[in-house]
Parts: structure tokens; C-alpha cells; sequence
């Protein structure tokens, strides 16, 4: 059982960063493919980033790419996403997940283990 904790969400000017943590508990943190969700009002939930434990390897949406980081503390069993230059189109309740397996996975149904989630809200 892998528990799955997202912090530091909140309200952010356009153009602003934020920063979100997600903290693992429950197994190997280090093994596991670890991602970020992302669910706007009134519309599915959609990929946002995920990276690879063992490898390395990242992958991020493309609404986000070069603007968004995702970095993982396998010491401290966190995972992070640092937002740069936020949109009003960014806010969204952003939930962590991680997948057990050792391909990165875009698809939500393919993530074992998924976060409460945090609120990210962008003002224009």
C-alpha cells in the first residue's frame, strides 16, 4: 500500500510560480513511476508529468512543456512539480499518483496509487 500526500497548492498571479510536493509513504519510493494529474472544472482529468524512478526519464504534456518541472527527493520519498509562468488556464486541482510498474504512463488508469489533491488556482 503506497499513501500518497499532495501539499502546496494555492492562489498564484498569472505569470507566478508555485510549487507542489507529494509525499510517499508505504514502499520503494525510488522503484515507482511517480506522475502529476491534473482536473479543471467541469472537465476530465488530464496528464500533466511523470517521471521515472529508476531511470531518469521524463515526460510532460505539452500545455506544460518548458514551463513546468517535475523533480523527485528519493531521499525524502517526495516528488515535485515546479510551475513557471502559471496561466489562468493552469488552475485545476492537481492530484499525485504512482505507478508500479516501470514504463512512464500518461493514461490515469494505468497509476495504482493516487493523492487527495491540491488546489491551484491562477488569477488573471
Amino acid at each position: 500500500q503506497v499513501q500518497l500526500v499532495e501539499s502546496g497548492g494555492g492562489l498564484v498571479q498569472a505569470g507566478g510560480s508555485l510549487r507542489l510536493s507529494c509525499a510517499a509513504s508505504g514502499r520503494t519510493f525510488s522503484s515507482y513511476v511517480m506522475g502529476w494529474f491534473r482536473q479543471a472544472p467541469g472537465k476530465e482529468r488530464e496528464f500533466v508529468a511523470a517521471g521515472s524512478g529508476s531511470s531518469g526519464n521524463k515526460r510532460y504534456a505539452d500545455s506544460v512543456k518548458g514551463r513546468f518541472t517535475i523533480s523527485r527527493d528519493n531521499a525524502k520519498n517526495t516528488v515535485y512539480l515546479q510551475m513557471n509562468s502559471v496561466k489562468p488556464e493552469d488552475t485545476a486541482v492537481y492530484y499525485c499518483a504512482a505507478d508500479l510498474s516501470i514504463e512512464i504512463a500518461t493514461m490515469e488508469d494505468e497509476y495504482d496509487y493516487w493523492g487527495q489533491g491540491t488546489q491551484v488556482t491562477v488569477s488573471s
